[in-house]
């Protein structure tokens, strides 16, 4: 019988069953979200790790109550939120990079145990995307210049997701800054925040919609030849990607903080932009992807 059991931790060891976990990882549902999510489960996975795959779990509100009651693990947040998260804070902390990611790392810990790991080094900002023919045609370059087209009864139908229409920190603060507002028939929502429906509904015209939500992060964009509203008031955070873990956890594999540190800040602006456009230009899915990625950086074997 020892002998059977020596032989079976053995045949455990050496044939690359999991050892440690299960650690269970979730993800927003958007593209880029799936990507980094992906990420993280193909890393833990090459690292020894049992791990439970939630990735593209819900929106932030849902994944945000998931974590915080023990439902879920590990998944990829973004360092503005914390604006959102935490309310009573001052609203110029979050325009900061160091400084956003600094306030949220410490209240997120003290307040709901929650340990912030490395961020990646690009912004994800929340953002209004237009046709190219529509800003090139009527001059709308920036945020003001869309206010003014508004204002002026210019026809504009935006695509986004719900939580970006509801959330005081998106729309809603947009055109309190810029000074206009969308009527309900003026907008289509959807359900989820995968930016790749917002801005092809923009790109084909969808029920004649000309304006899209998008992230600064979008490798779309050009291709589908949209283009970016500049936020000339800064109305914006700063929005960094960065794996958050239950402490918990983290006390138990505190080694999970070194094994993703390398892989987010290898992801600059180019790099997600780029990866973003092969899922949602070229239709690739995001494990493949992220697993091509890993392995031409030499992130996994």
């Amino acid at each position: 019988m020892k002998r059977l059991i020596l032989i079976g931790l053995l045949f455990i060891a050496f044939s690359g069953f999991a050892l440690n976990g299960p650690i269970t990882v979730a993800s927003k549902i958007d593209t880029e979200g799936a990507l980094l999510g992906q990420m993280i489960v193909i890393v833990l996975e090459k690292n020894g790790f049992e791990v439970v795959d939630k990735t593209e779990f819900g929106t932030t509100s849902v994944i945000r109550k998931a974590i915080t009651a023990g439902e879920i693990d590990i998944y990829p947040e973004y360092t503005g939120n914390g604006g959102f998260f935490f309310d009573d804070t001052d609203p110029t902390v979050w325009k900061n990079a160091k400084s956003g990611y600094e306030t949220v790392k410490t209240l997120d810990f003290e307040r709901n145990g929650l340990v912030w790991l490395t961020p990646a080094p690009a912004n994800n900002t929340w953002a209004l995307a237009i046709r190219k023919d529509l800003s090139d045609g009527e001059g709308i370059k920036t945020l003001e210049d869309l206010a003014n087209y508004v204002n002026g009864g210019g026809f504009i139908k935006l695509a986004a997701s719900e939580e970006f229409l509801t959330r005081a920190d998106a729309m809603p603060a947009f055109q309190e800054a810029y000074g206009f507002e969308l009527s309900n028939d003026q907008l289509l929502a959807f359900s989820g925040g995968n930016t790749a429906q917002t801005i092809r509904a923009a790109a084909q015209n969808i029920d004649g919609v000309n304006l899209a939500m998008a992230y600064g992060t979008d490798g779309a964009l050009s291709a589908l030849r949209l283009v970016v509203l500049e936020d000339t008031k800064g109305v914006q955070p700063v929005y960094e990607p960065a794996p958050i873990v239950r402490k918990k956890i983290f006390e138990m594999y505190p080694e999970i903080g070194e094994l993703l540190k390398p892989v987010f800040e290898s992801l600059d602006l180019e790099t997600l932009q780029s990866l973003n456009a092969s899922i949602a230009i070229e239709g690739l899915d995001a494990g493949d992807v992220a697993e091509q990625y890993l392995k031409s950086k030499s992130l996994i074997d």
